[in-house]
């Protein structure tokens, strides 16, 4: 029993050496632990194992503490996705604007891509947004906290290959069709809605494209895209930038 468990327990403490002590120092205390195996068995490992469960737990813990941005783009780098291949015939129909097979079902994908914009505007608290960012609870301001947490999620599934970026178009596209109902639903005109939504559309890529900029950026880059595209430039208070931009970096 102690033999067949062994690979598992090797694999889970060479995993957490990448992330705590040098990598010598941590093969000769592993040697002396598995040298001893059949005088103490899985316990020593048990040990072993959970001391470094618990130190990488730490440090893990005090790292999220600090929101520097060298230490965010340093994440931000090692989640960057290994470039994905693809045949001759994908690239053809993908140069045409068409969208070739994908890893998941794209109606799944699609399906995903709703719940998570769902989850996304749903569990959002407006009304702590409109109290600390001094907003007034219109449609417009809706939209502006709605689409810096749209961008978030983007940021994200991005990093997931061609399948997440095809989710992205689905995820926005679900944020528009929110809008237009939002908009009927309050009783706004066809007329004023369109003209409404077009300025919105304006607004988003700019934000996105603004935001994109700052997250790869120090927060002063950060903060100054916040303050144009969800202040308006309407923002005397640098301490609401400031926990802006620390929202932001913790997510």
């Amino acid at each position: 029993k102690c033999q067949t468990g062994m690979p598992q327990w090797i694999t889970v403490c060479s995993g957490l050496i990448q992330s705590t002590l040098p990598q010598a120092q941590w093969d000769r205390m592993l040697y002396g632990t598995l040298q001893q195996r059949h005088e103490t068995g899985r316990p020593q490992l048990n040990k072993v194992c959970g001391g470094l469960i618990q130190t990488s737990g730490a440090i893990t813990q005090q790292r999220r503490m600090l929101h520097s941005t060298d230490q965010f783009l340093a994440a931000k780098d090692s989640l960057q996705p290994s470039e994905e291949k693809v045949g001759a015939f994908t690239k053809i129909i993908e140069a045409m604007g068409f969208t070739g097979p994908l890893k998941y079902n794209k109606w799944k994908i699609k399906i995903a891509a709703l719940r998570m914009y769902t989850c996304c505007v749903e569990r959002t608290d407006y009304e702590e947004f409109f109290h600390r960012c001094h907003m007034p609870d219109t449609l417009n301001s809706w939209f502006l906290i709605a689409q810096l947490h749209v961008w978030m999620c983007l940021v994200r599934m991005k990093q997931e290959g061609r399948a997440g970026k095809y989710m992205c178009r689905y995820i926005v596209h679900s944020m528009w069709e929110d809008v237009e109902q939002r908009g009927k639903v309050m009783g706004i005109d066809s007329f004023t809605l369109k003209q409404s939504m077009r300025s919105m559309t304006e607004n988003f890529y700019a934000a996105i494209f603004g935001y994109d900029e700052g997250i790869l950026s120090d927060d002063r880059v950060l903060a100054a895209a916040l303050w144009r595209n969800f202040f308006n430039k309407h923002c005397e208070d640098p301490r609401q930038l400031e926990l802006l931009v620390e929202y932001v970096r913790k997510q």
